[in-house]
């Protein structure tokens, strides 16, 4: 398993023949609170070329827990959320695939990442052996409640991933008018 820093990419299908599915484990804590506490929520945004979302039907979370196609889906549960993703199945059209994890907005509480701690995106084998592993540093998270953790991306005929941790201050709507979307 492979430790990564944010801005730093890994060779997943190159370093791994014969990779066809992974699973991407995301997780987080809190800091103990006797008030309310932040709700967490994964995505996860297919990307054309241009880097935007293909359309506002290729984003999975948990009212869309399956991609149209099927290549993207919510799974397991020994992490606090787990997605696979068929690599084969990801239509032709896809060239990235952002993980993203949100504050839910509709639930009170701090609405930000000010009070998680050691959140993390992992990227395993089918059979969950961790391959690599993003931990989002520390730092001050106090104004940010929408965070890219990581993206999936084609490169050279295979599949690489990049390890990020970009905060958003303007939580869902810098992330739709980033990635065209609609929510």
């Amino acid at each position: 398993m492979a430790s990564m820093v944010a801005g730093s990419n890994a060779a997943l299908t190159a370093e791994n023949p014969g990779l066809e599915k992974v699973l991407l484990g995301i997780g987080w804590d809190l800091v103990p609170s006797r008030g309310p506490q932040a709700e967490l929520v994964p995505m996860a945004i297919m990307c054309g070329s241009d880097g935007r979302a293909i359309s506002d039907d290729h984003l999975v979370f948990f009212n869309q827990i399956a991609s149209p196609d099927g290549s993207i889906s919510f799974a397991g549960e020994e992490d606090q959320e787990q997605i696979d993703v068929d690599l084969n199945r990801v239509p032709e059209t896809v060239h990235k695939i952002a993980v993203l994890l949100y504050v839910d907005p509709e639930v009170r509480g701090p609405g930000t990442f000010g009070a998680v701690k050691d959140a993390y995106l992992r990227v395993a084998t089918e059979q969950n052996r961790e391959l690599l592993r993003f931990t989002v540093p520390r730092g001050n998270l106090d104004k940010i409640n929408a965070m890219i953790l990581g993206e999936l991306y084609r490169h050279a005929g295979g599949w690489k991933f990049r390890a990020l941790g970009q905060g958003y201050e303007a939580g869902l709507a810098a992330v739709a008018a980033d990635f065209k979307l609609k929510l």
